[in-house]
């Protein structure tokens, strides 16, 4: 009987001692996403947390003020009024923007001639760089030539100075968003729905569940990981929006489109303020960390990812 235990003992050490050898063939193969990862992630956010910690206006030598660069965050109310504007901007995109990719997903989920050409043209607008995409934007709202005050004289409408005025200037950045990427969302709705059973739909029908029933019971809870999904790269993308407001407003009309980011590039490249600059874009990276984690908390109790 002792034998045996030894005999099992030693053929488990030398099963430990195979797996050990042979571990350094799976690290190989991570290695160049993990330098890409330390490399162009994680080094340059420690680098950035670092000189948030010093006072650096790029042509002088870095002087340490310690944890001055976040007292003076404390007061600024420029920078408050920045981060006001980026939460605003968040709730004028995501919610409209989930809303819609969810719905022409279901609409471009059915069997009808020309799915598939529909599908592709709801993309196109992802694929334009956000720059370009901007400028085209600007003649639309122009107030005089623009193709929407334009079609609201038809009707004898006047319509706004749509990107001069502060309270439609965000709006108009926003919809630009939401047009963009509503169909890139898209996308991933419509592999969600595809990878639902239509057995559970057809036994929702048949113990008589309507329509509205079946989407909020079967629909919309098998769709938890994709709502997970795009979720939270919707709001990180939100929370890191600069090129649109760049080429549109430039932070104007009086600071209304100034998101955290442009004045993270405002006072980088214009005040040559690196080390406070460094200290408001850690102040963003904490408020992205703390809304994905809430999202994680959020979506874990009510994802399923086994419809076996």
């Amino acid at each position: 009987m002792t034998s045996h235990i030894a005999r099992t003992s030693l053929v488990a050490e030398v099963k430990v001692a195979k797996r050990r050898r042979s571990g350094w063939h799976a690290y190989l193969f991570v290695a160049p996403s993990l330098f890409g990862v330390i490399a162009f992630l994680l080094l340059p956010m420690l680098i950035v947390l670092v000189l948030s910690l010093f006072d650096w206006e790029l042509l002088s030598s870095p002087e340490f003020v310690g944890l001055d660069n976040y007292r003076r965050l404390a007061g600024d109310g420029q920078a408050w009024h920045s981060l006001g504007v980026t939460v605003a901007y968040v709730l004028l995109c995501i919610p409209l923007q989930t809303v819609l990719a969810l719905a022409l997903a279901m609409l471009l989920n059915q069997r009808v001639k020309g799915v598939r050409f529909y599908r592709s043209l709801f993309v196109v607008p992802w694929m334009a760089t956000p720059i370009v995409l901007a400028l085209i934007w600007n003649w639309i709202f122009d107030p005089r030539e623009g193709a929407i005050n334009s079609a609201l004289a038809l009707v004898g409408v006047t319509g706004p100075d749509w990107l001069s005025d502060p309270a439609w200037a965000l709006p108009a950045v926003a919809l630009v968003s939401i047009w963009q990427y509503t169909g890139y969302n898209m996308l991933f709705f419509l592999a969600g729905l595809q990878g639902i059973p239509k057995e559970l739909h057809d036994a929702a029908e048949t113990d008589g569940a309507t329509p509205a029933q079946r989407f909020w019971r079967v629909t919309l809870p098998l769709l938890n990981p994709t709502m997970f999904f795009v979720s939270v790269t919707n709001l990180i993308g939100a929370f890191q929006v600069f090129d649109t407001v760049f080429a549109m407003t430039d932070g104007g009309p009086s600071h209304t489109t100034e998101v955290l980011n442009f004045r993270i590039y405002q006072t980088a490249f214009k005040e040559f303020d690196f080390g406070y600059a460094a200290t408001l874009s850690t102040l963003l990276f904490l408020i992205i960390l703390l809304v994905t984690m809430a999202q994680v908390r959020f979506f874990g109790k009510r994802t399923t990812y086994d419809l076996s």
